[in-house]
């Protein structure tokens, strides 16, 4: 492990610790907070084609596309801008993400899925390895909040993953650990990813997807 990525970690960690408190629930203040400076009314319209993969309301029936509901606006701006940039790779998200060429559109259609309830598991399957994984001082909650539904409200870092798609959370921290994906510019999700084994992925995405 290098000096520099160490360095960035404990750097990230401060910032996170000092952000504001974790939040998860869908009152009108957390839902402004979470859509940033985009016209959700407007963004039903515009998000049509995205909604063909990740359902009406961002919450896909299908786990290899990613619930978006209650995400936050900044972060699906960032994931959108990394797609048409190449940072991250995924061929029909960078077709799709290259379409959206005006700035407004990508507030908007952000602002939209952002609106949304939070996404939430169908059903709580607690794994007590997955769960002490989650929440120990280290863990997932560190970054991602209680229950996985956020930290900062406008962080383009740390999504809220609680409820997520079990099948999606496992390439995800595999692609990470892979460095298959590499847009995550803090360097946290690849230094925690290299600690962990395929089983240990597998109890945490089991016991994150349920939140």
């Amino acid at each position: 492990m290098s000096l520099v990525r160490i360095n960035i970690t404990a750097s990230v960690i401060l910032i996170l610790l000092s952000s504001t408190p974790a939040f998860g629930d869908d009152d009108a203040d957390d839902i402004k907070q979470r859509i940033g400076k985009g016209d959700p009314v407007a963004g039903k319209t515009k998000s049509a084609l995205c909604q063909s993969c990740h359902g009406e309301d961002g919450n896909s029936t299908i786990s290899s596309f990613p619930k978006i509901a209650g995400q936050y606006a900044a972060y699906i701006q960032k994931q959108i801008k990394d797609f048409k940039a190449g940072t991250r790779q995924d061929p029909l998200m960078t077709d799709i993400a290259l379409t959206v060429t005006n700035d407004q559109d990508l507030f908007d259609i952000s602002a939209y899925f952002a609106s949304q309830k939070q996404m939430k598991g169908a059903k709580a399957v607690i794994t007590k390895a997955g769960q002490r994984r989650f929440e120990s001082g280290n863990g997932c909650q560190t970054c991602h909040g209680i229950k996985g539904k956020g930290l900062a409200p406008d962080s383009p870092f740390a999504p809220v993953i609680g409820g997520q798609h079990k099948d999606y959370l496992i390439k995800q921290i595999t692609d990470f650990r892979n460095n298959a994906r590499t847009n995550e510019s803090t360097g946290m999700m690849g230094l925690i990813s290299d600690l962990m084994s395929d089983e240990q992925i597998e109890e945490i995405a089991t016991y994150e997807s349920g939140l």
